[in-house]
């Protein structure tokens, strides 16, 4: 039986064996990815030259888009890469950067979100206290409170992972690197360590989105004593985007990781994971640039600029 001392790779489940349909993965993630890439770094650019954007709102989206950035590049590409050279194959190495960085950066963007349902708050809910709640050092605190977080909680968890003896061979149950398919590699007793300490992230993430849900609760209230319909309008066009990334990533979330074992299944497993890695960065900017008109006027401006200077 080989142990973690011995294992040198993993072996990732591939979405299929057929040839043809490997490179029909392939095809299909890279459009994902440069649609994600070319989202994100739109909304990036866009809100880095407009300075009509330089509030707390697009503060945080800014954060948001290069958290999207960073995760799905952490997941897609190597995927991608073995789809098309025919491969299984993530060293040890990979795989443990592969796990700090997936925690790293979706802890992180969950600290966010929850950050930016607290901004659309305080905006509607407390707007005359806006100025002072949210200036920009408590903001650029709160942004780095959310990235450190998420560090934190990816350095606990992969270190804690890894520290593990593994004697069942190295095959995972997914296309990325994951710790519930580490722990099942597992010969010792010490995993539920590990589950324990999954747990506690659990109960906290479901704290955060108990705020969340309080926040949102508050803010329709709000929004409903708006005398005015375009008040209303605006207000709505500011946070449905916010509560719609919220809602797509939390339950592709929960789903894939509190799913009833009855229906769990290698092939339902990986649906579920492309669910919550790789299809809300992809979607994000889109949710945001179709709901929000600031953002919408501010890309258009930076595109004529640019094909004006061509």
């Amino acid at each position: 039986m080989p142990n973690s001392s011995s294992i040198t790779q993993f072996l990732l489940l591939p979405f299929t064996d057929t040839r043809e349909l490997q490179l029909l993965h392939f095809w299909l993630f890279l459009g994902i990815y440069l649609a994600a890439l070319l989202g994100n770094g739109l909304i990036i650019t866009t809100i880095a030259w407009d300075q009509h954007l330089h509030t707390p709102m697009y503060f945080f989206l800014f954060n948001l888009a290069l958290l999207d950035l960073g995760s799905i590049s952490i997941t897609v590409p190597k995927s991608m890469a073995n789809s098309l050279w025919d491969s299984r194959v993530i060293s040890y190495t990979g795989c443990a950067a592969q796990i700090f960085f997936v925690f790293f950066l979706f802890g992180a963007e969950y600290s966010l979100l929850t950050i930016m349902s607290y901004d659309r708050y305080i905006a509607i809910c407390k707007p005359l206290h806006y100025g002072t709640l949210l200036g920009s050092r408590a903001c650029v605190h709160m942004a780095a409170a959310a990235w450190a977080t998420g560090f934190l909680n990816a350095l606990l968890h992969t270190a804690n992972t890894f520290s593990l003896p593994l004697c069942k061979g190295n095959s995972l149950g997914q296309f990325f690197c994951e710790i519930p398919h580490i722990l099942k590699l597992s010969c010792s007793h010490s995993y539920l360590r590990e589950l324990g300490l999954l747990v506690v992230s659990v109960c906290l993430a479901l704290g955060w989105f108990l705020f969340i849900v309080v926040s949102y609760v508050q803010i329709l209230r709000a929004v409903l004593r708006i005398p005015s319909e375009q008040g209303r309008h605006k207000a709505f066009s500011t946070c449905l985007p916010h509560l719609a990334v919220v809602s797509l990533f939390v339950s592709t979330v929960v789903f894939a990781y509190l799913k009833p074992p009855s229906i769990s299944s290698p092939s339902l497993d990986l649906l579920v994971s492309v669910l919550y890695s790789v299809v809300p960065p992809a979607v994000n900017p889109l949710i945001y640039s179709m709901r929000n008109q600031e953002l919408k006027d501010a890309l258009w401006k930076l595109m004529s600029l640019c094909f004006l200077k061509q």
